[in-house]
């Protein structure tokens, strides 16, 4: 079945090269991933689920869990998608044979969607940092621009909502800001899924929106702005302690558009690390208990990423590393006088703008993937 026939047309002979370049990626997936070593977690894994006693400790119980779903999940994936490869050589070879212009046409779609699969798990294989593997908090805050820059961080919550949709990961808002005319002042929200943090962190930065302004009775071009900030997401193995007489606490009522009550009590928490300056807000939960936990998490989330981040930056001044940052200005969205959207970093762009602010943006994602880890190389 892996031969090519000899006499085949020539369609059929690019399916051949299509077929040899597929399966030399997947290989590369699978020597980066170990499938051995894999197979050995899940085995050890699976031993350590079974014990009686596993429960009675319910954190590792948790993690043990976890890590043999994350585990399995690896192993289906990348044995799927080699058998699709299978199953699509067979497919070529049965539409040659019987020179049906149908299934070579379904053999080529499949061909597509393939491509696009394996490219999504070569990028995985890209995922390996310290908190690659952890799920995101993601917090986008209004810039410079007024109205726009709030009405700006509303578009960019929707558009990576949307995109967490379009490929089924849960979300959760944990807290929105509204402006008093129209917009968000700040949105932080969860994306629980694992590799979420390895997939948005290069989203991270200062995005920039250029167009006519619907607030503007002039009609006249605004550029606006709003940052993304990407955490990860803490577990209870992190062991992030912060000292009660570290943290200042304010309750609130919380608020919605327009800046009307939306609660009679107290439950929003405003958490302030005071050696720090972090500050964190929760509102969304329905009890003050609650936002004061979830606010906890995310501040411990924070501190836990600025700890490494000054380890990091520590490490490469002692090296002489002068190599500059990524800069803040990441993304440009334009859409007037022309429709653009481009990454200052990678160079990867598009014209369709209403599908990139729809959350089609696994594009400038994977592209971001590869230039930072090529990045981390130099």
């Amino acid at each position: 079945m892996r031969g090519t026939a000899v006499g085949l047309p020539t369609v059929a002979v690019d399916f051949a090269v299509e077929l040899k370049e597929l399966r030399a990626t997947m290989k590369s997936v699978s020597d980066v991933t170990d499938m051995g070593a894999l197979r050995a977690q899940i085995t050890d894994l699976e031993e350590q689920s079974g014990a009686p006693d596993l429960w009675d400790d319910p954190d590792k119980a948790q993690q043990v869990t976890s890590a043999l779903s994350r585990a399995n999940s690896e192993i289906e994936r990348i044995e799927t998608m080699d058998q699709r490869i299978d199953d699509l050589e067979v497919l070529v070879e049965m539409a040659t044979e019987e020179n049906d212009a149908d299934t070579l046409a379904e053999a080529e779609r499949e061909l597509i969607s393939i491509r696009k699969a394996v490219g999504e798990l070569e990028v995985r294989t890209l995922l390996n940092g310290e908190w690659d593997q952890r799920e995101a908090v993601v917090t986008i805050r209004a810039g410079a621009g007024g109205v726009d820059a709030a009405d700006f961080a509303e578009m960019l919550m929707r558009m990576y909502l949307r995109w967490a949709e379009r490929h089924g990961y849960p979300t959760k808002v944990m807290d929105t800001s509204y402006a008093e005319e129209a917009g968000l002042k700040s949105a932080t929200f969860e994306v629980n899924v694992p590799y979420a943090y390895g997939h948005l962190s290069v989203e991270a930065g200062t995005h920039r929106l250029v167009r006519i302004s619907p607030f503007d009775n002039q009609g006249r071009r605004q550029t606006s702005f709003a940052a993304v900030e990407v955490i990860p997401l803490i577990e209870q193995t992190d062991s992030i302690e912060i000292p009660e007489n570290e943290l200042k606490i304010d309750v609130f009522r919380s608020s919605g558009p327009g800046g009307q009550s939306v609660n009679t009590t107290d439950s929003a928490v405003r958490m302030t690390h005071i050696p720090t300056g972090v500050v964190v807000s929760m509102q969304n939960e329905k009890s003050q208990i609650q936002n004061r936990a979830a606010a906890l998490r995310v501040m411990q989330s924070r501190l836990l990423l600025l700890k490494r981040q000054e380890e990091a930056a520590q490490r490469k001044e002692l090296a002489g590393d002068s190599t500059a940052s990524w800069g803040d200005q990441m993304r440009s969205y334009v859409l007037n006088p022309y429709q653009m959207v481009k990454d200052l970093r990678t160079e990867q762009e598009t014209g369709n703008t209403s599908a990139v602010f729809d959350g089609e943006i696994d594009a400038f994602i994977e592209a971001g993937i590869r230039w930072k880890r090529t990045g981390e190389k130099d």
